[in-house]
């Protein structure tokens, strides 16, 4: 293991760094899977796609071939158990990825895992194969090297295939399965997360019948900051294009009457840490057409991740601001779409919200539409799950000075009741789950492993 200030040697990381081959191999197999939402078929065998599937059922013939109790819903989620009780200690993890864009921003294939500067680069390293590996081998090497493991509750890693795009697999899942009495995902941050912001979902939707804008695109996940957009223009603005590139130090070009522009892709939960390429393009556009959609972007939404513009902000001393992210734009002659992702604390009034948001969206001769709500998932910071997890972290580590956070993301931890998110990114670590260039730290997902062996441990001893 990499040497660390702050790691405490012991007998756990003692087993990692013994099994450190096989820690990296068996990731390196999951991370080769390009385990991408094409579309949801419930008629399809693998309703989620091949890649998803081919990924889920990697994980299953490992849990078996290791002798591991498996169980699989109709290939929507499946289950690896081991001991045996009353009660359930969940760890929830997903093995869907967001896409990756293979353009020139990733320095290596995606989905062919590589090992630079103590660093593993692939899409899905620390969202969340990473992490759902670390989890499995933790309670690997639990079962078959330590000798005083004495679990007095079952103990099943879920996995989901759907978490990136709509929980539709978890959700099938618990139609028929056991709810965990408690459980942490091990899909956020190091120490640990107690609380979790609503999920608030929606479109503006409608139709221009005008002018120069033929077509307007981008984004592919409402979830993620859009990092290209282009659009297809029946007015020659090449000039003008070229000066907006270089007075603003853009990166982009024109290719006939096909307008490109780049941006920097980030997660929703924090959309000012990336660069939304449809806002760049709209603000472009919007100096020379007249169209309402690029209007209502210009005026309504550019460079406000907060809402502000739209009167939805809202602001808790605990979790912090409303957050809005536009992922995907849609323009063509006969059908226009604008997509949110509004990640709000709580104490927000969401049918409030509405209401605004039905009168701006009016004025530009589109129609608000619903998608979902998930409301806010929140823990008592000082509940035995918090103080348990955040002791097996400091007795780790030895870090005492990071504290229980809140956050904007949303984990499988919202699924059960008294579920937290646990790792494993650390604290300090920058954001890269969902950008090009994801990777994790080699000396991290031996740490997490090695943490959440102590969680493990603890957790169904008690």
């Amino acid at each position: 293991m990499e040497e660390r200030n702050w790691t405490v040697e012991n007998a756990f990381t003692k087993l990692v760094e013994k099994n450190e081959s096989t820690l990296l191999k068996r990731l390196y197999g999951l991370l080769r899977i390009e385990s991408v939402l094409d579309r949801f078929d419930p008629s399809r065998e693998a309703p989620f796609g091949d890649g998803v599937n081919d990924a889920l059922h990697y994980m299953l013939d490992l849990a078996k071939k290791d002798g591991f109790v498996t169980k699989n819903i109709d290939n929507y989620a499946a289950h690896i158990e081991f001991g045996e009780g009353d009660e359930l200690l969940g760890i929830l993890c997903h093995i869907d990825v967001v896409p990756a864009n293979k353009s020139e921003k990733w320095k290596s294939d995606p989905f062919t895992p590589e090992l630079r500067d103590g660093k593993i680069y692939a899409r899905g390293t620390m969202d969340d194969k990473g992490p759902t590996m670390a989890a499995y081998m933790a309670l690997k090497l639990l079962r078959d090297h330590v000798e005083d493991f004495a679990p007095q509750k079952r103990i099943r890693i879920i996995l989901g295939t759907d978490e990136e795009s709509g929980w539709r697999g978890l959700k099938e899942y618990f139609k028929t399965e056991e709810m965990p009495t408690i459980g942490f995902a091990p899909d956020a941050l190091f120490p640990l997360i107690y609380g979790e912001k609503g999920f608030f979902n929606f479109t503006f939707e409608g139709a221009y019948q005008n002018d120069a804008l033929i077509e307007f695109y981008s984004g592919l996940r409402s979830n993620v900051v859009p990092d290209e957009a282009y659009a297809l223009l029946d007015v020659d603005l090449s000039e003008a294009f070229e000066k907006f590139l270089s007075n603003n130090n853009y990166r982009g070009e024109v290719d006939g009457n096909k307008y490109i522009i780049k941006g920097k892709a980030a997660h929703a939960m924090a959309p000012d840490s990336g660069i939304n390429a449809g806002y760049l393009l709209a603000q472009f556009l919007n100096e020379h057409l007249d169209n309402g959609f690029i209007k209502v972007i210009a005026e309504k939404l550019l460079f406000d991740a907060l809402g502000e513009k739209l009167g939805i902000d809202y602001y808790d001393e605990e979790m912090k601001n409303l957050t809005m992210n536009n992922g995907i734009f849609r323009y063509a002659k006969d059908a226009v779409s604008i997509h949110f992702n509004c990640r709000y604390p709580k104490g927000y009034d969401v049918p409030a919200a509405e209401v605004k948001l039905k009168k701006e969206a009016k004025k530009y001769g589109l129609e608000y539409v619903f998608e979902s709500n998930r409301p806010v998932h929140y823990n008592d910071p000082n509940a035995d799950l918090v103080q348990t997890l955040l002791s097996v972290y400091r007795e780790g580590t030895g870090d005492m000075e990071s504290q229980p956070i809140t956050i904007g993301g949303g984990t499988y931890a919202r699924s059960i009741p008294n579920g937290v998110a646990f790792g494993m990114a650390f604290p300090g670590a920058i954001e890269v789950a969902h950008q090009a260039n994801e990777h994790v730290k080699k000396a991290d997902y031996l740490a997490g492993t090695m943490l959440y062996m102590a969680a493990i441990k603890r957790l169904s001893e008690s």
